[in-house]
């Protein structure tokens, strides 16, 4: 039985899925003294504390402002319900409780549709799932609290008819106890962080738990890019609108429909979200790896986004998934997962380079190289598109393939009908391609496959050279963008991408640390800029035009690693775990990207790759590195303050109790 806040809406609720497609939910529904009910995805507005979440299900807590109103203006206060739940052997306890007029209840539905449908029984509800019997036994009605205990049992003979509604009963009577027991236990045993560092492993763990979600058809869990980005089913599209500065897109950028379809699963989001997974649960993080790549089509494309019903058969994003699944197995070691993982990932990797035309499908200007496109002939009909991608136009689909949909890099960029791609050859395309073959090639030879490794390895150095003789600016420091009149003159933070995927020599390599160290450039209290401070669109701060964001930060962390720049990085990692830290103290937020010149977050509230700002920080004190091996400590950069303060007067960050590379690890940092 799979059970948890597992469908995307269900912020205050539950899903008991006995299997594929079967099933049966709860969800809290909340009553103002005035009538106005609450409940589903108005719960989203009204989040004011993402709270712990055992792997295991056997504790979870999430806090609520019921003086919110559910809407995108509104904003969290003072914490007014408090929402548990823990699971042990074949239950579930859920309580809840209100400090605020009103009244709170416990409603049985069907997610998805699901055919189950709860029965009254005495004192609760009951529901036959395949072969087991479900009962929820529901205490008394009291105003501001709720309590319910779901039980399950194998169906027998008739007297065994009611042995999980007996059973649940029975639960109910200690369910305080129970659940108070299971917060001290997991209060226990979970992985924490303390000192300067207070907040950490948690804000890491909490959020990647809340985030993920079943696909109910399948059975498998995955972790989408957030519990607000599961797109409308095709039929119904929602209105385009603009991203509101440090709210919520007003439905346009892609919101959640009244009608959502049963799940949407984003390309180098869920490689991402597998990395931090791995702090919480190596299986969860497997899990949600396999989702990402599941979600290809059958030429091996792993798509911008696929839902159940839609998708991006014409375009890809960037290819980051070998490069997870190498740095996960370093982590959580699992080699029938990775080896479940590699043909996906060699299918997706063949993809990139398939004929079309004559030529490699994402060709660049040079050949050899590479740029971001999308294959016209494979964009669905109207029909099976959400509104917002209706009519686009080529340079759009592509652009949003690049994972950083209107970066200013591509302003200066004309498409080319012909090739069905941008007219250029793209830096960043360019790196990602080159990590995927050097990490698709390391797992070739931990899986027993030295031919293919060599293989991979040489398409890896020709590439390299080809980036170093046409991208490389000697002028600039920098590698920068094929166009056709020359190198681009416009730098993004990804124009340092070439790090990670080890292409500079050490001399370039000091040459481009040099622009990052620039307070003109990238540099500054709050890092790291997606375009360079000094270009007319930095003041923009939409979207990917100069807002901070997770995904270029942690990756530009790891190549400054590779390099070892190493006190750079530190100054990178603990710059954006302390931003994001102190967004979420304030707000109780997890943002999807922030500005450069406040350190506000902005875009969504909970975006599920918020906290790799944090994992930047937790892997200065330990990490499973694929150039480096594991990397245990370092020193705590001068402007990271500490909390209580040390008998000592030393500023101390410490992390316990996490997983890595097949040990628990309790690390301690000092300056």
């Amino acid at each position: 039985m799979r059970v948890g806040a597992l469908e995307a809406r269900r912020w205050a609720g539950l899903v008991f899925a006995a299997g594929p497609g079967d099933g049966i939910g709860l969800r809290l529904v909340f009553t103002t003294p005035d009538g106005e009910r609450r409940e589903l995805e108005d719960w989203y507005w009204m989040v004011s504390r993402v709270g712990p979440h055992a792997p295991d299900g056997s504790y979870a807590r999430m806090e609520f402002d019921l003086a919110a109103e559910p809407s995108p203006a509104s904003r969290p206060g003072e914490s007014t319900l408090l929402l548990e739940w823990s699971r042990r052997e074949g239950a579930v306890a859920l309580r809840a409780v209100a400090r605020a007029p009103g009244r709170v209840e416990l409603a049985g539905d069907d997610p998805w549709g699901w055919k189950a449908r709860w029965e009254e029984a005495p004192d609760g509800w009951r529901v036959g799932l395949g072969d087991m019997e479900i009962a929820a036994a529901l205490a008394p009605r009291a105003r501001e609290r709720a309590t319910a205990v779901v039980a399950w049992e194998s169906k027998g003979a008739p007297s065994r008819s009611e042995a999980a509604l007996d059973r649940a009963r029975r639960l109910l009577r200690g369910l305080d106890r129970w659940i108070d027991d299971a917060r001290a236990d997991w209060d226990g045993r979970r992985p924490r962080s303390s000192g300067a560092a207070e907040g950490l492993v948690e804000a890491v763990t909490d959020n990647l738990m809340w985030t993920v979600l079943l696909q109910p058809e399948t059975g498998r869990l995955y972790a989408p890019a957030g519990r607000r980005w599961i797109f409308p089913k095709p039929r119904d599209g929602a209105r385009r609108g603009d991203a509101q500065g440090d709210g919520e897109p007003l439905d346009g950028d892609r919101d959640c429909a009244p009608d959502p379809d049963d799940w949407t699963v984003f390309g180098w989001d869920s490689f991402f979200n597998a990395l931090a997974l791995a702090t919480a649960s190596g299986r969860l993080a497997w899990d949600a790896l396999l989702a990402g790549l599941e979600s290809r089509y059958p030429n091996g494309n792993v798509p911008n986004w696929r839902s159940r019903r839609g998708g991006t058969p014409d375009r890809s994003q960037p290819p980051v998934g070998s490069f997870a699944a190498l740095k996960l197995h370093l982590t959580c070691p699992d080699a029938d997962a990775l080896a479940a993982a590699r043909p996906g990932l060699r299918a997706w990797n063949d993809w990139w380079v398939a004929d079309k035309g004559g030529r490699p499908r994402r060709e660049g200007l040079t050949p050899g190289l590479f740029a971001w496109g999308s294959d016209t002939a494979l964009v669905p009909e109207r029909g099976r598109l959400p509104e917002w991608e209706v009519g686009a136009s080529g340079h759009q689909r592509a652009a949003w393939e690049s994972g950083q949909d209107d970066l200013p890099l591509w302003d200066d960029v004309e498409w080319d009908p012909r090739r069905e791609t941008l007219a250029m050859s793209a830096v960043d395309l360019c790196s990602y391609r080159v990590l995927d073959l050097e990490c698709l090639s390391r797992i070739a030879r931990i899986l027993g496959d030295p031919a293919e490794a060599a293989r991979l390895e040489s398409e890896r150095r020709r590439l390299v050279e080809t980036m170093n003789r046409v991208l490389w600016s000697d002028a600039a420091g920098l590698y920068l963008d094929e166009l056709p009149g020359g190198h681009s003159t416009r730098v993004a933070s990804s124009n340092f991408l070439p790090l990670i995927a080890g292409v500079p020599s050490a001399r370039r390599a000091r040459r481009m640390v040099d622009v990052l160290r620039d307070p003109a450039r990238f540099r500054g209290e709050w890092v790291l800029p997606t375009i360079s401070r000094d270009d007319p669109a930095f003041d923009d701060q939409q979207y990917w035009r100069g807002s901070i964001w997770p995904p270029m930060n942690y990756l530009v962390l790891q190549g400054l690693r590779r390099y070892g720049f190493d006190e750079l990085a530190s100054e990178l990692a603990w710059k954006g775990a302390l931003m994001f830290l102190a967004d979420r103290r304030r707000t109780g937020f997890c943002r999807e990207n922030f500005d450069a010149r406040t350190g506000r977050g902005r875009g969504r509230r909970f975006q599920s790759w918020g906290p790799l700002f944090a994992l930047g920080a937790i892997e200065e004190f330990v990490d499973a590195c694929p150039w480096r091996g594991l990397r245990i400590g370092s020193r705590l950069p001068a402007f990271v303050a500490g909390g209580d303060a040390p008998v000592d007067g030393a500023v101390r960050a410490r992390v316990e109790r996490l997983l890595v590379a097949g040990e628990m690890r309790t690390v301690e940092l000092s300056r």
